[in-house]
């Protein structure tokens, strides 16, 4: 059976710390990067465009994660767009 065009694997899951980055997001929220850099987009950043922590602590990201509240919304809303094959327009940095 041929692998799906669009997969949960083509990401990663960015837990935050007992101490949040002061370059990252400010709230108690995990985002999701790319697993692999894409020309023309930051390779610094998540996928709302947030920068990434200093050093993050990266996780797989399981189906359960949209039931996480903690799930930014705008990650899951680039997810969402991925996953039914749109491009989503990335945040101008």
């Amino acid at each position: 059976m041929p692998r799906p065009a669009w997969s949960l694997y083509a990401y990663q899951l960015i837990e935050p710390d007992e101490q949040l980055d002061l370059f990252a997001c400010q709230e108690i929220r995990v985002h999701l990067a790319a697993r692999q850099l894409e020309l023309g987009v930051p390779a610094d950043r998540t996928l709302c465009g947030g920068l990434l922590p200093a050093q993050p602590r990266w996780s797989v990201v399981e189906r359960a994660i949209y039931r996480d509240e903690r799930l930014c919304t705008l990650c899951k809303a680039i997810l969402d767009a991925q996953r039914h094959g749109m491009r989503p327009v990335w945040p101008q940095l």
